[in-house]
């Protein structure tokens, strides 16, 4: 074999395999209405670009800390304090290549072989991944669409062993757009603290949330989760900035050195220009909240719509720009010689006869779903599931 373990553990991502694929189609002229990837539809408000402009304009293309620039390490301190009520010193931050590349990075200062990661399901593709690449073993826990897809700790409690190492949570979630409260993120807290596991948080999803609910950071519940929790975030989803590439980890300070030590052989600093620009969207800009009135419009119609649908049923998310329908109502039907038997069969029937692309639930570890993701104009999304209505017409029972 040509290439290592590594590689051939990891499976590729299917959400941007299949975003790809939608694009492929369209470039061969079949009209594609992709629901299959993450990232906003709106461009990065002007501001934000204008500062990264002015910092190519100001020659400021030249290498920085490995960690970051101080500035915005202290914006980002200034930010987890007034809107997460953490406090963390500029020491306690480090800014890398985006969110997905920080948590690769955390769990490479954490993990090796050996350790276990615990891991709620649905999850998002490249956490059981990384946990891999790094020699360790993801735990999977499954959430009930029941519970609203929020872990019960009593199911996380029965997969602690003397191997587990750390607990990926994601909240507000990505794919089912769950948001943990404060209950549930206390009772997992008291858990680890326990059991001295670490928490890695992923919060890109923060500010994207709605009816009435409020996001909460496990690290705020007290001191003594705060020194065993990581807390991760980044730029591309409330500001629209998924190019940028930028993102950040919050931890103790011997976690945030190796983090930094490690960072400095893989990638260097982050992108100068793209800190710049960060800086100005923590410092002045509010612009995403634009972006969420319009999220919560086509949240309500793309959920009530796939509800009028024979075979599907949809919980209406809380948070993150996803919804997650249960498709088993479609197993067993058939079009032409083919037999719906899987949400992989479901996704792959709507992009042949629907032209709409869906990402399956096996790529979330949740066999029985499919992900949509509503960052598409609200004109698309009507037409998209008008096309799957039609679709789910030419079905016929086996």
């Amino acid at each position: 074999m040509r290439t290592s373990f590594t590689a051939n553990n990891i499976s590729p991502s299917m959400t941007l395999s299949i975003g790809e694929k939608a694009k492929k189609l369209k470039k061969e002229g079949i009209d594609i209405i992709s629901f299959a990837q993450g990232e906003p539809d709106f461009n990065t408000p002007e501001a934000i670009k204008q500062a990264g402009i002015k910092a190519i304009e100001d020659n400021f293309t030249r290498y920085t800390a490995t960690s970051g620039i101080k500035e915005l390490k202290e914006a980002i301190s200034l930010k987890l304090k007034n809107e997460n009520g953490i406090e963390y010193s500029p020491e306690e931050i480090v800014v890398s290549t985006g969110a997905k590349q920080v948590i690769y990075n955390t769990l490479l200062s954490l993990c090796g072989s050996g350790d276990e990661v615990i891991i709620p399901t649905p999850c998002w593709v490249s956490y059981t991944e990384q946990v891999k690449m790094v020699g360790a073993k993801p735990i999977l826990v499954e959430t009930l669409e029941a519970k609203n897809f929020v872990p019960e700790p009593h199911a996380i409690a029965e997969k602690i062993t003397p191997k587990t190492k750390a607990i990926i949570l994601s909240t507000p979630n990505n794919p089912t757009g769950a948001v943990y409260g404060k209950d549930v993120l206390k009772e997992i807290a008291e858990l680890a603290v326990k059991n001295q596991i670490f928490i890695i948080a992923d919060e890109v999803y923060e500010k994207l949330i709605y009816d009435s609910e409020k996001h909460i950071s496990i690290a705020g519940i007290n001191e003594k989760i705060k020194e065993l929790t990581v807390t991760i975030n980044g730029w591309s989803k409330a500001y629209a900035m998924t190019g940028w590439r930028l993102g950040y980890a919050a931890g103790p300070v011997d976690i945030i050195e190796a983090i930094d030590k490690l960072q400095g052989h893989i990638t260097g600093n982050p992108n100068s220009i793209s800190q710049k620009a960060g800086l100005y969207a923590l410092l002045y800009n509010e612009d995403y909240n634009l972006m969420i009135p319009e999220y919560n419009r086509r949240r309500k119609y793309i959920v009530d719509k796939l509800n009028s649908l024979n075979g599907i049923n949809c919980r209406i998310p809380k948070g993150a720009f996803y919804v997650f329908p249960n498709v088993k109502g479609l197993y067993g039907k058939k079009v032409g010689n083919k037999i719906i038997n899987s949400s992989m069969d479901v996704a792959t029937f709507l992009l042949d006869e629907a032209h709409v692309a869906v990402v399956p639930g096996e790529a979330f570890a949740a066999e029985g779903y499919i992900r949509l993701s509503y960052v598409t104009p609200i004109e698309d999304i009507k037409r998209a599931l008008n096309q799957i209505e039609k679709a789910l017409k030419k079905l016929d029972n086996v």
